[in-house]
Order: structure tokens, then C-alpha cells, then sequence
């Protein structure tokens, strides 16, 4: 990534993390509060206007989460752990929506591949890369996923789509946690935001690149050993 957009997302994080503070507690007070008012009220159309104001205030709360997640994550929890199992139970977890809109999803690893890195956390930001190539495609495709393992002890896990690509305007943005790129065809959102944030936490790097015929590719490039203290 270069050094531009590293400065420019190193400065959204510390404003993510004051605006999410700051922005959390009236909605949970509303939250609350029409939680509070739904235990009394019988009228059903005065229950169902309490009912979406407690489901957007929690919508509203789930993307401040988001926010927080990408402004100060978790403390890592390192383990050593197998990649081909983990991008399996990757792939479970998100099979049901690939066969919805028929995409075809395939992992692979080599036998005995292993890293040493938060396995809950990686999952959220592979899973979040493998979500963004589904919006990319929309239904009717394919998304490879690989592990591979290079001479400098980095492995790198490889997202392939057959999208419609990543324009130069969407490319810029990719990695904004306030960007959707969803008229373009590539929703965004905070997804990538946060997969960048856990992967470079880990030492690691995100790189993006479009496909020579259709679709892109974004890799995540992590040590094999974690983070270096």
C-alpha cells in the first residue's frame, strides 16, 4: 500500500475511535428507551414505529462496532494454527449465501501450511474479503481462495474473483472505512477497512490487483512467525 493512503487511514482510525464514543451512548439510550416504552404499548402500529427505532438504533450500533474495530481492535491472541482447515470453516460458514447466489467457491492450502496469528480475528478479515468479491460478482461466478508459502517466510492467502474488477475511482477508496462502492458494483463499507486494520496489526499487508481478463485478486500477506513485537 502506499505511503499516502497508509497516513491517510492511520489518521481515520483515531477519528473512528473519538466519533464512536462519542455517538454510542444516545444510541443506546434510545435503544433502551424504546425497549423500555415496547414492554407497555398495545397499539400494534405504535409498536411496530417503537419496533424500528430500536432495530435502527441497533443497526446504527453495530456500524459504530465496526468503526471501533477498525480504530482499536482486540489485543491479537496468538496461536499457531493450520490454514487449510481454517480456510475451510471459512468457506462453511459462508456456503449457504455462495450457493443463494450461485457462486461457486473453492479453498486450498498446502498439507501442513500453519501460521501463527489471531485465528478469530483473521477470520473476520478473510471473511470480509471473501463478502466483498460476493457483492463484486453479485450472483453467477466463481471466488478462489489459496494459500501459498514463500521463501521469506510470508504467506499469502489470495482472493480471486470474477468481477467486474476494480476501477481506478473505487482503488482509491478501496480501503475507507466511510466508502461504498456499490454503484460501482463492489460494495465496501467497513469490511476491507477492517480487514486491513487485522492484517496489518499482524505485520502484514494488504495488496489489490485486477485480473488479466476479468475480476481482481486482493491478497493478504502475512509472517508466518505473527507480528514482530
Amino acid at each position: 500500500m502506499e505511503t499516502l493512503e497508509r497516513q491517510k487511514l492511520d489518521a481515520m482510525k483515531e477519528l473512528a475511535y473519538g466519533a464512536s464514543h462519542e455517538i454510542n451512548n444516545p444510541l443506546a439510550n434510545i435503544s433502551a428507551r424504546a425497549q423500555a416504552l415496547l414492554r407497555d404499548e398495545t397499539h400494534p402500529e405504535r409498536r411496530r414505529a417503537l419496533e424500528a427505532i430500536r432495530q435502527q438504533a441497533m443497526r446504527a450500533h453495530e456500524m459504530i462496532s465496526d468503526l471501533m474495530l477498525f480504530a482499536r481492535p482486540p489485543e491479537l491472541k496468538l496461536h499457531a494454527f493450520g490454514l487449510g482447515e481454517f480456510l475451510d470453516e471459512i468457506a462453511e460458514a459462508i456456503d449457504a449465501e455462495c450457493q443463494r447466489r450461485h457462486v461457486r467457491l473453492t479453498v486450498g492450502a498446502p498439507a501442513r501450511l500453519e501460521i501463527v496469528g489471531d485465528r478469530q480475528q483473521l477470520g473476520v478479515a478473510l471473511t470480509a474479503v471473501i463478502v466483498n468479491a460476493l457483492e463484486a460478482i453479485g450472483r453467477d461466478g466463481t471466488i478462489n481462495v489459496t494459500a501459498k508459502h514463500d521463501e521469506s517466510s510470508t504467506v499469502e492467502i489470495e482472493v480471486t474473483d470474477t468481477g467486474p474488477g476494480i476501477s481506478d475511482e473505487v482503488r482509491r477508496h478501496l480501503f475507507d472505512p466511510f466508502y461504498s462502492g456499490r454503484e460501482a458494483g463492489r460494495g465496501l463499507g467497513f469490511g476491507l477497512s477492517k480487514c486491513w486494520r487485522i492484517v496489518t496489526d499482524h505485520g502484514g499487508d494488504v495488496m489489490v490487483a485486477n485480473c488479466a481478463e476479468r475480476g481482481a485478486t486482493i491478497s493478504l500477506q502475512l509472517p508466518t512467525l505473527g507480528p514482530t513485537p
